[in-house]
C-alpha cells in the first residue's frame, strides 16, 4: 500500500507535526505501506527518497516556517498522488486545498490529522482582533475542513469532543502519535550536564518544546520563582526556539531568574534530546493547548516524572499511576509542587518507577499497527486478522 502525506511543514522546521509525520513514516514501513511526502524546502536540504519538496518563501513575522506556492503545491501533490492508495494531509493551510482537491480529482480516499488547535493557538499571534471573532472564524474553518474528509484522526479524546462541539460530522478517530521508547530511554544525563556546566547534584526541571506563547512557558518562570523559595538551586532548562524567546528571556531578568534558567536551542532527537531527559530530575509542562503531549510521553519512556497540567489532550496521560502529578493551574501552587517533588525525592520516588512503565502503552510500532489498519479500511483493502482496528471512531 502507498500513502501520499501532504504538509506545509516538516523537518528541518522542529515541532510536533514534523515529529509526528517522521515517526509513522518510519514505523508504517514494517507494517508494509509505503509513505510518500510532499512538503516544503526550506533551504538546501539534501534530496531524499519518497519526499518532494516544494519550494517557499520564510513567513512574515515567522521565518521558521514557509508558505509554499499554491500552484506549484498542487501540481506536486497531484503528481505524487497518481500511483497511491490514499491521501493523509496533516496541515490546514495549502496542503489541506491540494490533498483534498488531488484525492478527489483521482477517487482516492482522504484523511487529515487535526494537530493544532487553532482555537486557542490564533489569540496569541493576533491580539488586536477580538478572541470571541477569532474562536468562531476558527471553529467555522476546522468544521469546514473536517467536514470535506473521508474521516478526522485526532490525537486525543479531549480534541475528539471539541471537534464533535463544534459540529464534525466526519468519522474520527483517536490515535495518538508514538514513542520509540528505546531511544529515549538510552539518554546519558552525566554526558548533558558535563556539556552545558550543570553540577551533578544540581537539581533540574526541564521543558521541551517550541518556544512559543501558546506553550505558556510565562507560567513556569513564575512557578520556578517560587519552587526557588524552598530549593534555592532549582534550574529550568529549556530546550527549544521559536517567537517568545526574546519575551521569556525578558520575564526571566524580570523575575531574577538570570542563573536559574538556560536556553539551549534545538536538540539534535537522536542523542541529545534524550541525553537532555536523562539529566532532569523532573518534566515540567503548563500549556494549555496542547492536543497530544508527546513530550510528556518522551520524558516517562526516559524515567523522568512529570508535573503538568491537566488541559487538553495531556488528559489522556495525567492520571494515578502513570509517573505524572498535576498540580491546580495556579504558578504558585505549581511551584510549591515543584519544590516540594525536588527536596523530598523518597517520597516521590514512586513516579520513577512508574513513568517508564507507562510510557510502554505509547510505542510508536503499535500506533503504526492502528493508522496500518485505518488506512486499509478507508482504502478498501484487506486488513491482517492481527491488526484490530482500537481507535475510536
Amino acid at each position: 500500500m502507498r500513502v501520499l502525506m501532504v504538509s506545509d511543514v516538516y523537518f528541518p522546521r522542529v515541532n510536533g507535526v514534523s515529529t509526528s509525520i517522521e515517526t509513522f513514516r518510519r514505523t508504517l514501513v514494517a507494517q508494509g505501506v509505503e509513505v510518500r511526502l510532499v512538503v516544503p524546502r526550506y533551504g538546501d536540504e539534501p534530496d531524499e527518497e519518497g519526499v518532494i519538496r516544494v519550494a517557499g518563501r520564510p513567513v512574515l513575522g515567522d521565518p521558521e516556517d514557509r508558505l509554499v506556492g499554491w500552484r506549484a503545491m498542487h501540481r506536486a501533490v497531484l503528481e505524487a498522488a497518481r500511483d497511491c492508495d490514499l491521501v493523509h494531509i496533516q496541515t490546514p493551510f495549502i496542503a489541506h486545498y491540494a490533498g483534498l482537491k488531488a484525492a478527489r480529482q483521482l477517487g482516492l480516499p482522504v484523511v487529515a490529522t487535526y494537530h493544532t488547535l487553532f482555537e486557542e493557538y490564533l489569540q496569541h499571534y493576533a491580539r488586536f482582533i477580538p478572541a470571541g471573532w477569532l474562536r468562531g472564524q476558527a471553529r467555522a474553518f476546522s468544521r469546514r475542513q473536517c467536514n470535506q474528509l473521508d474521516a478526522v484522526i485526532v490525537p486525543s479524546t479531549a480534541m475528539r469532543q471539541r471537534l464533535d462541539a463544534y459540529g464534525v460530522t466526519s468519522p474520527m478517530h483517536v490515535l495518538p502519535t508514538g514513542i520509540p521508547l528505546a531511544q529515549f530511554a538510552a539518554g546519558d544525563g552525566m554526558v548533558f550536564r558535563l556539556r552545558h556546566g550543570i553540577a551533578e547534584d544540581r537539581p533540574v526541571a526541564l521543558f521541551v518544546g517550541r518556544v512559543a506563547h501558546e506553550k505558556n512557558i510565562g507560567f513556569l518562570l513564575e512557578a520556578l520563582a517560587q519552587a526557588r523559595q524552598t530549593r534555592p538551586d532549582t534550574l529550568l532548562v529549556i530546550a527549544g526556539e521559536g517567537p517568545a524567546m526574546s519575551d521569556l528571556k525578558a520575564q526571566t531578568a524580570a523575575l531574577g531568574l538570570q542563573d536559574s534558567v538556560i536556553f539551549i536551542g534545538y536538540l539534535d532527537r537522536k542523542q541529545a534530546l534524550p541525553d537532555c531527559y536523562a539529566a532532569a530530575d523532573v518534566f515540567v509542562f503548563a500549556s494549555r493547548t496542547e492536543t497530544q503531549g508527546l513530550v510528556l510521553i518522551e520524558a516517562l519512556a526516559a524515567g523522568v516524572p512529570v508535573i503538568a497540567l491537566s488541559e487538553m489532550g495531556t488528559t489522556d496521560i495525567l492520571a494515578p499511576g502513570r509517573g505524572t502529578f498535576s498540580p491546580p493551574a495556579d504558578p504558585k501552587a505549581f511551584g510549591e509542587t515543584l519544590g516540594h517533588f525536588l527536596n523530598h525525592p523518597a517520597a516521590w520516588r514512586h513516579l520513577c518507577d512508574e513513568a517508564p512503565r507507562y510510557a510502554q502503552e505509547w510505542t510508536d510500532v503499535a500506533m503504526a499497527e492502528r493508522l496500518a489498519t485505518l488506512y486499509h479500511q478507508l482504502a478498501g483493502l484487506q486488513c491482517s486478522p492481527e491488526m484490530p482496528l482500537t481507535a475510536a471512531a
